[in-house]
């Protein structure tokens, strides 16, 4: 594996804002039992949001270690240490095979990068969110466009046999 101090994350860290990852959230239905995780997770809002509001689990993975330190930071004041935690890994060489929701806002060229390894490791009916970007010709099973607090769009699918690519 590379050594991750030398390599620079492949995107500029831009959090989503809190109205958009309760967007997503409902919109992959997350319940309790879920395990979701975000690729490239900055300061963790995600899955602490995930935790804090549907008692689900979460994992968090980011390259840049000063914001999984800011993520577990984030957790501890949330109180939901017990159910998330953060991964300072390179996303393209992690197992996420347990996760049954995924998150990504990530850049187009990288969505595409990643899908096979979605393909490859996903179970069949993980939901996966994408904030603003697609994932080529893998049409998503649902589209939401938000407003507020600015312009942004959600796409959503769901793992199964007949979309492994």
């Amino acid at each position: 594996m590379q050594n991750l101090k030398q390599r620079k994350p492949d995107i500029g860290y831009i959090p989503t804002e809190s109205e958009q990852v309760n967007a997503a959230l409902a919109l992959a239905k997350i319940a309790s039992d879920d395990i979701v995780y975000d690729l490239g997770c900055g300061d963790g809002r995600v899955v602490i949001a995930a935790a804090r509001q549907y008692g689900a689990r979460g994992v968090g993975i980011d390259i840049d270690g000063e914001r999984i330190r800011e993520a577990q930071e984030n957790s501890e004041k949330a109180g939901v240490c017990d159910r998330v935690q953060f991964r300072q890994a390179d996303l393209f060489e992690c197992d996420f095979s347990e996760a049954t929701v995924v998150f990504l806002y990530l850049l187009p060229h990288l969505n595409l990068k990643l899908r096979p390894k979605l393909f490859n490791q996903l179970k069949s009916g993980t939901r996966i969110v994408s904030h603003d970007f697609d994932m080529g010709d893998w049409k998503a099973a649902a589209k939401v466009d938000l407003l507020f607090p600015e312009e942004c769009t959600l796409y959503y699918w769901v793992i199964s046999e007949g979309a492994r690519g």
